[in-house]
């Protein structure tokens, strides 16, 4: 028994892509570099230390006196022997003066000027202390520092960019296509009878 077939044949469409990549390229030049550091500005003021040392007593302690200092003690010497002098003189003028009173003062004062006062020592430093004075006055420095900012004259350069876009050209490669067969396919009618 041969049974009627309807056979269908179908083809898919077929799409062809070409694609052109794209290309790109990017350089970047290096930047100019212009930096300049102008040194800083610095005053210094300095005061010297100071450092005086006076030996000077320490000198007249041990009898090593400048001229002009004998000069002036012995005058000061002289001037006091010489009111002590006068004092004694007049103090021995008025007991002589009053002799009448009674007493003898001829001897006493004969006496009194051939002993001379009593001598007293005790334990004595040559030099004295103290007899060397130092005075130090410290140094001083002042700094005064003016930084100077950086001159900056750098130029930075542009990157060299080039790009060319892809593309994409799409085209049919294959069209789609459907063929229909009918086998033992057959019209019957009224006493007709056509196969299709």
């Amino acid at each position: 028994m041969q049974l009627p077939q309807i056979r269908m044949t179908s083809q898919q469409a077929q799409i062809e892509l070409n694609i052109q990549q794209p290309v790109q390229s990017i350089e970047q030049p290096l930047a100019e570099l212009d930096l300049q550091q102008p040194q800083a500005d610095m005053e210094l003021e300095r005061t010297p230390a100071k450092l005086t040392i006076n030996q000077t007593k320490a000198r007249e302690d041990m009898d090593l006196k400048h001229i002009s200092k004998r000069v002036e003690e012995a005058a000061q010497l002289g001037y006091q022997d010489w009111l002590e002098g006068l004092a004694r003189v007049s103090a021995e003028g008025d007991e002589l003066m009053m002799i009448e009173n009674g007493g003898d003062p001829i001897p006493e004062q004969a006496q009194r000027n051939s002993e001379g006062p009593e001598l007293e020592f005790n334990i004595g430093w040559i030099p004295s202390a103290g007899g060397v004075s130092i005075d130090y006055v410290p140094g001083k420095v002042d700094i005064h520092v003016q930084p100077n900012p950086v001159i900056n004259n750098t130029r930075p350069q542009k990157p060299i960019h080039n790009y060319q876009p892809g593309k994409v050209h799409i085209a049919l490669k294959q069209y789609a296509s459907l063929s229909i067969d009918f086998v033992n396919l057959k019209y019957r009618g009224i006493n007709y009878e056509q196969e299709i």
